[in-house]
């Protein structure tokens, strides 16, 4: 199968007058179905419409739009498997220097906002084409959302992009939909019947149930009416019971209609049989190659959506709580093409999703009545009607270690231990700790205070606490000697300086060094960035103590890693604000002496001689002395969308962080805990 058209020669060489469609996108161009816009494709070109790809175009030369010259249908965009601004930036809002979505990982390939510039730069020289925007950054950015990076609330993304249509979720139907609409004739202002899309009007239809919002204007004037009216789009998120939901913007209204139906096990099959090329386009071969495609180049996705509901995650708002699978038939494919591979060296990175061991919806009922809108599956106790079963994944996971030349078969989307635990029978964990982990399981408790945890909606430590003690007992029976390293997230709302030192003393008592601790990321359209912004709960309206000076937000940072001198003083200042002064000085439960370090040393508190802690996960897992038993949250389930470098054999051993989010059609792992450009893990997965 050959790459789809990136010049006009291309398109000539195909026969082709025109392109039906041409597809702007912020990525390099990857025909892989871990990127977005190769599945959207994809899915178009087997529906019969032509498809040429402009990838990264120089956003200051209107030039670079007309590649193929008019589409005969319209233009797509989507800035890419991530949200440009989240791309570009760090948490701290420093400019991150590498885009592993770029070809050689070079930064700065693609602007800021990218989908309203690509929109605004093709209304430039076609005014009346249709433009339909896709991906996370449309997604999540639908309806008004607070806007970390400006520090303000925006417009839906519909209005300034000056686009026709808006296409949320997952988008392989509704491309197909609106492509046919097209196709016959229909003018885009009039294609507003359609799932997972959002248009704009001038007057609503009366005929259908719609639930108007407040107007932009009045979000603007307070808070507390944003946070209500975004509970309102939360709870609007399943396909099955999903109101349609109207926005005011002064003379017009942006209206989202429901979401689109899961697709069956069939039709995600369909998705990820298509003829990929599953590489990167040959041309970028001289530029370095794209780092993104690396790790994910011998990963596989089995599943998409998540009824996990982390707080400070978007995959409610994107993909949806209830389950979708690929077939065993279909996953034992593509993992037999993979072992064809020359550079294949018998090791398959991951077999997964969002959340790793969700292979089926929690209840049946949801595939018929979707997933409860006035509770959630896990939070904060598992539901007593979710079906908690590994028996399907379990006979996965054991014909791919059958097959010939595959080694070993890593787990690396992330497990959701609670879920885990729900599981009556623990032939999955017994067979996780013996078979799926490269030495060091990677979870995501999240934190360790249950106040922190209420608001991340995460279960109580004392679940965390459970998981680890089975963990390392199993890895006793076994003989195993493997690690495990929790990521721990500081300065999430809820979290005063308090929790902040209760987690540094958890961490003190489990006697390890976090090599990684992730400062919250108020990304658009979760539960957790709204209390950023608006210091409320939305599921309550409970007032939210939010740390958000910058100085604070490094003390509780530091706290995590206390034992860096380069942290010392930053904990000192922590610890003498919350009146902590007990833990300062040689005592063994003091975090810091009174005296600071000598450069390049470090001793701990009470204990003489003794060297700077091993970092990384703990040794046999156990945590050193008792614990605190404050709650550590769920396990980081998604890749993160940061790419390891290339592999020249085995892996090392590290299971990913959590996706962060995807983009036009892929699954988008996406969460306020940062979509690493880099990452530290895979990209997202569709």
């Amino acid at each position: 199968m050959d790459f789809l058209p990136i010049s006009k020669q291309d398109m000539l060489d195909r026969g082709w007058d025109c392109c039906d469609f041409v597809y702007v996108i912020g990525d390099a161009y990857v025909d892989d179905p871990s990127f977005g816009h190769a599945i959207i494709s994809r899915v178009l070109e087997r529906n019969g419409y032509t498809v040429g790809i402009i990838s990264q175009p120089d956003w200051k030369n209107p030039k670079s739009i007309d590649v193929f010259g008019r589409p005969r249908l319209g233009f797509l965009v989507s800035a890419g498997n991530m949200d440009s601004m989240v791309n570009h930036y760090s948490v701290t809002k420093h400019r991150r220097k590498n885009d592993a979505y770029t070809p050689g990982g070079v930064m700065g390939k693609r602007p800021d906002y990218a989908t309203i510039v690509y929109c605004n730069l093709i209304r430039q020289t076609y005014k009346d084409v249709p433009i339909l925007i896709g991906g996370i950054e449309a997604s999540l950015r639908r309806l008004a959302h607070y806007d970390y990076w400006s520090d303000s609330l925006k417009r839906s993304i519909l209005l300034d992009s000056q686009a026709d249509i808006l296409m949320y979720g997952m988008g392989e139907k509704s491309v197909v939909e609106i492509a046919d609409a097209l196709n016959a004739g229909m003018e885009a202002k009039d294609i507003t019947y359609i799932d997972g899309t959002v248009f704009k009007t001038q007057e609503l239809d009366e005929s259908l149930p719609t639930l108007v919002l407040p107007a932009f204007e009045e979000l603007k004037a307070s808070k507390r009416r944003y946070a209500e009216s975004f509970q309102i789009q939360y709870g609007n998120c399943d396909p099955f019971t999903a109101k349609r939901l109207a926005e005011p913007y002064g003379r017009e209204y942006v209206v989202q209609n429901p979401p689109q139906k899961p697709l069956t096990t069939q039709e995600m099959d369909d998705i990820y049989d298509l003829p990929y090329c599953r590489a990167c386009h040959p041309s970028y071969e001289k530029l370095g190659g794209v780092p993104a495609i690396e790790e994910i180049k011998f990963s596989l996705v089995s599943n998409r959506g998540c009824f996990g509901a982390c707080s400070f995650c978007a995959l409610t708002f994107h993909q949806g709580r209830i389950i979708q699978t690929r077939s065993h038939e279909s996953i034992l494919k593509e993992a037999e093409l993979m072992v064809k591979d020359k550079d294949f060296k018998g090791y398959i990175h991951d077999v997964g999703g969002p959340t790793a061991n969700f292979r089926h919806p929690a209840c049946e009922k949801q595939l018929s009545k979707g997933a409860c809108s006035h509770r959630q599956c896990l939070y904060p106790t598992p539901c007593k009607n979710m079906k908690a079963d590994h028996s399907d994944y379990i006979a996965l996971l054991r014909k791919l270690r059958k097959l010939p030349g595959v080694k070993k078969v890593f787990i690396r989307s992330g497990i959701r231990f609670d879920y885990l635990l729900a599981d009556k029978k623990d032939t999955f964990f017994k067979e996780l700790v013996q078979y799926h982990i490269s030495g060091q399981l990677k979870v995501a408790p999240e934190h360790v205070a249950d106040a922190v945890l209420c608001r991340m909606g995460k279960p109580r430590n004392a679940v965390y606490n459970k998981f680890v003690d089975k963990y390392f007992a199993l890895n006793k029976q076994y003989n195993m000697n493997q690690y495990l390293v929790p990521y721990l997230m500081s300065s999430h709302p809820g979290s005063t300086m308090k929790e902040a030192i209760e987690l540094a003393e958890y961490i003190r008592e489990m006697g390890y060094n976090p090599e990684q601790v992730q400062d919250f990321y108020p990304t658009p359209s979760t539960l957790s960035t709204v209390m950023y912004y608006t210091g409320l709960d939305p599921r309550t309206m409970e007032k939210v103590y939010v740390p958000t000076d910058p100085h604070e937000k490094a003390m509780q940072r530091a706290l995590i890693q206390y034992r860096n001198p380069k942290n010392y003083y930053l904990v000192k200042e922590a610890l003498i604000s919350a009146h902590r002064e007990d833990l300062i000085g040689s005592g063994p439960k003091c975090l810091i002496r009174a005296i600071p370090p000598k450069a390049g040393g470090y001793t701990h508190p009470g204990k003489p001689g003794s060297t700077k802690p091993k970092s990384g996960g703990v040794p046999n897992g156990k945590p050193v002395g008792k614990s605190s038993g404050k709650p550590m949250a769920k396990p980081a389930g998604k890749p993160t969308g940061k790419p390891m470098a290339k592999s020249s054999g085995k892996p090392s051993g590290k299971p990913m962080g959590k996706p962060s989010g995807k983009s036009g059609g892929k699954p988008v792992y996406t969460s306020s805990r940062p979509q690493s450009p880099k990452g530290s893990g895979k990209p997202k997965r569709k």
